[in-house]
């Protein structure tokens, strides 16, 4: 298993956790982003940086993700595409993207788009909170713990 972080929106305290948890758990991470970035020297994390573009770093996670990885990401269609190819989907708020929940998700996310689009006001998403940093890290720790087990 990999994990593989859409790390250009990802809030740092998400890649805090993730860099000790991949430290810990030995598992490989790889941040994918189009602007440099630092990670801790480890054998275990890489940052791999692609070229500026408009979804440039999704398709990447895309191509490089395998069933059994685990993709963290808020964006919903590169969550359904990885979804679609086996991988499962943490987002930094701590909950999962799976098969059986990914269709809704991106319903409603195309929904508010097309809300957007036309000119309303949809307001953003919630700041992020500290419950939302311990909900992730919770998800984070259980699905490693199983992934461990086989």
């Amino acid at each position: 298993m990999h994990i593989w972080v859409d790390a250009d929106a990802c809030p740092a305290v998400i890649k805090e956790i993730l860099f000790r948890a991949a430290k810990r758990a030995q598992q490989q991470l790889t941040l994918v982003a189009n602007q440099m970035l630092r990670v801790p020297p480890s054998p275990w994390i890489r940052a791999l940086q692609v070229p500026a573009g408009f979804d440039v770093a999704d398709a990447r996670i895309v191509k490089e993700a395998a069933a059994g990885d685990l993709v963290i990401t808020a964006d919903v269609p590169l969550a359904a595409l990885v979804v679609a190819k086996g991988a499962f989907v943490l987002d930094p708020r701590g909950e999962f993207l799976n098969a059986d929940n990914i269709q809704e998700r991106l319903t409603m996310r195309n929904f508010m788009e097309g809300l957007r689009n036309s000119g309303v006001d949809t307001g953003g998403p919630a700041t992020f909170s500290a419950a939302d940093r311990q909900a992730f890290a919770n998800c984070l720790d259980s699905f490693l713990a199983r992934a461990a087990r086989g």
